[in-house]
């Protein structure tokens, strides 16, 4: 077998196409999704057409040099000797030979990776990746980051997120409050912290916000399970809802309504939302954890770590080229503290013993293919698997990748895509360069920051 766990599921009735119509009396329910989501993971392997593709979450977003070393040699002696980075900061492993699941799993868990096999796909956490580094923020986000997996490992229920949703923890400078968390926290002054879902916002105490993110996430599911939405993220809710069927008689809605008061009742995305919100303070209440419902305000927004030698000089950033390193580049990020993976597919090394020995360090990984200055065009370029390694693709897109001249698309970054699935797109406003097919690719300009 491929994998230590079971297959991704089959395709289902109408292709698990979002918005799923089904129809039950007189009434139409809309559902987000008529499956579960087939998102890889450490022991779920994914089949492509280069082999098995294995996908590792770093909830916290560190590595020690042990854990690099693993995955090194894991690359190595059981893939393709690569490693991708993803747009969650997580890590692949491509061209798995089948049979390679459980002697993968048995690498994992040596070192530390994989501290609850059930829960491994769920563990999706991106972490302000400077955070105690840089002097900047409020710090408590990688503390936050160990106590919510710790948490999230405990409790049986939440094996039933999906791979897609995630937790967004932030120090309070706005990186990575902007992508797309389902349940984001934010660091504030004064030992408080935000934490929001669905348009709701709450206030806690910073040492809560953890138990605050997990009750949040046991309320999406308990909406989900109610309203059987299907739904694998919160932004999935706003597709489902009931409305009175076609041709449903007015003496038959009468009826539904004596026996059920609710059934006359159309409802849509914001019930969805209004019974996420009132879930969730109910949720905070049974969890003891004493939070302030507040008005919505706009997120603090920061960019990614700049490449070079971060602020206080112990430490550096660097970004791989298109998401990928060979195994020999990965090592090269040794020796550290550890090494933060983030998801602006680049890395942080920290535990530099001064401003000079960061800079060497910085032209090293320069030479060994990293991207070290702020300037290269290659920041904002980012691409899918495309041929050989996907099926779906239209073309070889990697090897079609070109840099965009500076002037061009207002700094916008840039995404190319062997077919429309588009996948590891940025979030908010990007470039969408597409194969079509015939060897060329249509260009457009997309926003998807209402999703959020």
């Amino acid at each position: 077998m491929l994998a230590a766990m079971p297959p991704s599921p089959s395709k289902p009735r109408n292709g698990g196409d979002p918005h799923i119509q089904d129809r039950a009396g007189d009434l139409v329910r809309t559902r987000a999704r008529d499956r579960g989501d087939a998102c890889p993971g450490a022991l779920r392997l994914h089949r492509a057409d280069d082999g098995g593709l294995a996908r590792l979450r770093l909830p916290t977003g560190s590595l020690t040099p042990a854990q690099v070393e693993a995955l090194a040699d894991a690359a190595d002696l059981l893939g393709d000797g690569h490693l991708g980075v993803t747009s969650r900061g997580n890590l692949d492993l491509r061209g798995l030979d089948e049979g390679c699941g459980g002697a993968l799993a048995e690498r994992l868990s040596a070192a530390g990776l994989l501290p609850s096999p059930a829960h491994e796909r769920v563990r999706n956490t991106v972490v302000s990746p400077l955070a105690g580094v840089d002097g900047r923020g409020h710090g408590h986000a990688p503390a936050w980051a160990r106590e919510l997996d710790a948490l999230l490992c405990a409790e049986a229920w939440a094996t039933a997120l999906s791979g897609r949703f995630l937790f967004a923890l932030d120090d309070g400078r706005g990186d990575v409050a902007g992508l797309g968390g389902d349940v984001t926290l934010l660091a504030e002054p004064g030992g408080r912290a935000l934490v929001r879902i669905g348009g709701h916002t709450w206030r806690v105490a910073a040492p809560d916000a953890p138990r605050a993110a997990l009750a949040l996430a046991e309320a999406f599911l308990a909406v989900v399970g109610a309203r059987d939405s299907g739904a694998w993220r919160v932004a999935d809710l706003a597709a489902t809802g009931t409305a009175p069927a076609a041709g449903a008689t007015e003496t038959g809605r009468g009826r539904d309504a004596a026996a059920d008061p609710g059934a006359d009742r159309t409802t849509g995305p914001a019930d969805a939302l209004r019974d996420l919100g009132e879930a969730a303070d109910a949720c905070l209440h049974r969890a003891a954890v004493p939070a302030e419902r507040t008005a919505p305000e706009p997120l603090p927004r920061s960019g990614p770590p700049e490449p070079g030698v971060v602020a206080g000089g112990r430490a550096l950033s660097v970004t791989a080229r298109l998401g990928r390193v060979s195994s020999s580049q990965f090592r090269a990020l040794l020796p550290a503290g550890e090494v933060r993976v983030t998801p602006w597919r680049g890395f942080v090394v920290t535990g530099l013993p001064d401003r000079a020995a960061a800079a060497a360090r910085l032209a090293a990984l320069a030479e060994a293919g990293f991207l070290t200055r702020p300037d290269s065009p290659w920041l904002r370029v980012g691409a899918c698997t495309g041929r050989p390694g996907c099926a779906k693709s239209l073309a070889d897109v990697r090897a079609d990748v070109r840099p965009p001249e500076p002037e061009r698309y207002g700094g916008l970054p840039v995404h190319w895509s062997g077919c429309e699935r588009r996948c590891g797109h940025p979030q908010g406003a990007w470039v969408d360069v597409l194969a079509t097919g015939d060897g060329t690719y249509d260009i457009t300009v997309r926003d998807n920051s209402a999703q959020r």
